[in-house]
């Protein structure tokens, strides 16, 4: 099956799935196997709740007459597909990487612009070889502008999802220590998220800066084609506001006060602006647009529990986050609880980066600490858990009576689950 021939039949369809359970009608099912099933066995089953094409690697199952299509690999399949619909699409692509950030900013960015656009954006944190395709193949005619979160573990990683999504305009958040035993460490991730840049400077896009930040503007001094924010001399310029732990800023005369908690979101708030600026948008909508964005993804998520302030910051961490979550949670009137647990993917940096966070916070005044997973466990002397049940045996016998509590982990620990213990 060639990309070309099956392209007419994917523009007949209503979207793209690879778990058989979402098949619906008008479906086009990719038949993802693993090593412990045969995802073409799905297939019929597939056509039967209304799809309208299979994507298979198994030969025993291709029946064209069927629709249902033999090719040697899935995922190249799907990955060539939506390089070439991409081709078709005359639309702007924003593409966004960097360390931390990303979702949120990539929320906030898409909450402005669809004030003024038909967006499609990149679903959930789906941001992989797998899930940037995916969300291309969501994007039809009646789409004004597309924003693509592209993430990345390693080296290279950024330059391929560059090659699929083909950004017109492209901003990396910040560049912190995320993923450093895939990357090889902090100069590792700075070459790995700037493959962004290397793939707008070679094609002549934008390249969208932060210039408060040293090493975007360094990355970016040279490059005659970017938009800027962050400082006074920048396109867009903002002042920091802040009003009861949430995050805002000044543009001109209007005040815009989010529902962000964290100064690492002012840049997040102040680059989704600047882009709706950019495009257009009156300033009034895109206030409107970021006061009534809400995040219910555990990111900077202030939750209200029996006169407790819990703040949710539970999706993900590394040891940028981790502070800067904590840095933050330090201002919060009356008593503090932080529990915090393992950072995920430091190699061999993970036991300092462990043991800097800990001495950290033991600095910053908490009424108390609570740490969760055996990275923390082997460092930590006192109320040491390692892992949410063992905490939340503990909570039962024990609770919780401060006034304010961080939760602040990677996603693999699942700090969420202790939420009902508190």
């Amino acid at each position: 099956m060639k990309i070309k021939d099956f392209y007419q039949i994917f523009l007949q369809s209503s979207n793209t799935v690879i778990d058989s359970r979402k098949v619906q009608k008008g479906s086009v099912f990719f038949a993802f196997s693993g090593d412990t099933f045969n995802a073409a066995e799905k297939s019929s089953e597939a056509l039967e709740n209304g799809a309208i094409a299979v994507i298979v690697e198994d030969k025993s199952y291709n029946f064209p007459e069927k629709n249902i299509f033999f090719v040697p690999s899935v995922l190249d399949f799907l990955q060539q597909l939506a390089v070439y619909h991409r081709d078709q699409l005359k639309i702007p692509f924003i593409g966004l990487t960097g360390s931390n950030g990303k979702t949120t900013t990539k929320e906030l960015i898409s909450t402005v612009l669809s004030k003024k656009f038909n967006v499609q954006f990149t679903f959930g944190n789906l941001n992989n070889h797998i899930g940037v395709p995916l969300t291309i193949l969501s994007i039809r005619n009646s789409h004004q502008i597309a924003v693509i979160e592209m993430g990345a573990n390693h080296q290279k990683e950024i330059e391929f999802l560059c090659k699929i999504a083909k950004p017109n305009i492209g901003y990396i958040t910040n560049f912190g220590k995320a993923h450093l035993e895939g990357f090889g460490g902090v100069e590792g991730v700075i070459k790995g998220k700037s493959e962004l840049y290397d793939y707008l400077r070679t094609h002549n896009q934008t390249i969208f800066v932060n210039s408060a930040d040293p090493v975007q503007a360094e990355k970016t001094k040279d490059y005659h084609n970017k938009i800027t924010f962050g400082t006074p001399e920048s396109n867009y310029s903002f002042s920091p506001l802040s009003k009861d732990h949430f995050v805002g800023l000044v543009y001109k005369e209007t005040e815009i006060i989010s529902n962000l908690t964290g100064r690492y979101n002012y840049d997040n708030i102040s680059a989704a602006i600047s882009l709706g600026l950019h495009f257009g948008l009156d300033i009034l909508d895109i206030k409107q647009a970021i006061e009534e964005y809400f995040p219910s993804n555990m990111r900077s998520q202030i939750q209200k529990k029996d006169r407790k302030t819990l703040v949710l910051d539970t999706y993900n961490a590394n040891p940028s986050s981790m502070q800067a979550s904590l840095e933050n949670f330090r201002t919060f009137l009356g008593t503090k609880l932080i529990v915090i647990g393992d950072m995920l993917e430091l190699g061999e940096e993970s036991a300092a980066e462990h043991q800097h966070i800990l001495d950290f916070a033991k600095t910053c005044g908490f009424d108390n600490i609570i740490t969760v997973g055996p990275n923390f466990k082997n460092i930590n002397t006192n109320l040491a858990f390692l892992n949410t049940s063992e905490l939340a045996d503990y909570l039962q016998s024990n609770p919780v009576t401060q006034e304010n509590i961080l939760l602040k982990a990677s996603r693999g620990i699942a700090l969420e689950k202790i939420i009902d213990y508190i």
